[in-house]
């Protein structure tokens, strides 16, 4: 091994700690950008196939709607749904009044019933059956596994006690669904519903009700299910672009303090050793890649670590939370790495052109 070689590898043994210390950081550093990023896009991507799993062909919103249901409010009369039924090749109409359960962080559904069940298919029970009173509420297998409910026991929701008649399968656009009447009077919407869930007679129909429904309801907001979720993106949340950019800007301070730190004190320490690297004919530029090697060594390492990270992490949070959903994609991992390694090479070049300056004849009388 060359004396470069030699340097890299005793400068990285001679300080186990601060060596792991670093490579920690910088594991961190990946981890907090995953998951992150994972928690964002999961949450999009589980709501979008929610909503897709209720089986509807065409969704309606009142104007000027957020494409995330819960900020859409309940601003339209439940009687439009007997408009729609009118429509042609329409062959169910369910109105949905939807309430954000802060304590929880769930959407929860106020329904009926009958009509939520003719576009939807019905639900699957695991445990219990449908309402059969107004202070009835059904969960999903995951919210109930999550909150340790079962059937017959009492849950608080919007400060009045509800009793869990019945846990169903995940997937029918909410965790939590309420009958619809009971929910308008505690929010104090009257025959009022947040959004339309609509079913054809035929696929084939679709296009030909949608065509019918914007001319009926020319201001109003249609999605087609089919295509929600690839609208389901953190554009589409107010702020959320912003927070995830915040983090990763944060994550990659992290990561240019760590090298930073790390390579300078490394420099101080090793001011003989350069010197007689100079000496034996190394030029600059050998020691400023002897730097950036030593910093994108220990970014490596610290990738690796962060990957373990953001699948353990991954694997707590939702060991705390089932219902979680953390969305880690192979180019994400890529591009923390190549964030980590933009952090380590901006935290080295500071160290690199100091030690590159250094003069031979000062250094090697250094102690």
């Amino acid at each position: 091994m060359n004396p470069l070689g030699s340097m890299l590898v005793g400068n990285l043994l001679h300080r186990p700690l601060r060596t792991l210390i670093t490579v920690v950081a910088v594991g961190v550093e990946v981890c907090l950008v995953v998951i992150i990023v994972g928690l964002t896009t999961g949450l999009l991507h589980e709501t979008a196939k929610r909503i897709e799993g209720v089986g509807a062909d065409l969704m309606l919103q009142p104007p000027a709607a957020s494409i995330i249901q819960s900020f859409s409010g309940a601003p339209m009369p439940v009687k439009v749904r007997d408009k729609l039924e009118d429509i042609p090749h329409v062959a169910a109409v369910a109105p949905v009044l939807m309430q954000f359960h802060t304590s929880g962080l769930s959407v929860v559904y106020g329904i009926e019933l009958q009509s939520f069940e003719a576009v939807s298919n019905g639900f699957v029970y695991h445990a219990g059956g449908p309402f059969e009173q107004g202070n009835d509420l059904l969960v999903d297998d995951w919210f109930a596994r999550s909150e340790k409910l079962k059937v017959g026991d009492t849950f608080r929701l919007f400060e009045n006690d509800f009793t869990v008649r019945g846990v169903v399968e995940h997937g029918k656009g909410a965790r939590l669904f309420v009958p619809i009447e009971t929910l308008q009077e505690l929010s104090a919407a009257h025959d009022k519903a947040s959004i339309f869930y609509i079913r054809c007679d035929a696929p084939k129909n679709t296009e030909l009700v949608a065509e019918e429904i914007r001319k009926l309801l020319p201001r109003h907001k249609l999605s087609l299910l089919k295509e929600y979720l690839s609208l389901m993106t953190s554009s589409q949340l107010p702020g959320l672009d912003e927070f995830v950019n915040s983090m990763i800007v944060l994550a990659v301070a992290v990561g240019f303090l760590v090298i930073f730190l790390s390579m300078y004190t490394t420099i101080l320490e090793r001011t003989r050793e350069i010197g007689i690297l100079k000496s034996l004919g190394a030029s600059k530029t050998d020691i400023v890649g002897l730097v950036l090697r030593e910093s994108l060594l220990l970014c490596a390492a610290g990738l690796v670590a962060g990957i373990f990270f953001s699948y353990g992490g991954r694997f707590l949070l939702k060991e705390m939370f089932p219902t979680l959903t953390i969305l880690i994609t192979f180019w994400w991992l890529v591009k923390a790495g190549l964030l980590a390694a933009l952090g380590g090479v901006l935290g080295a070049v500071y160290p690199a052109w100091l030690a590159a300056r250094q003069d031979a004849i000062v250094a090697l009388a250094y102690e």
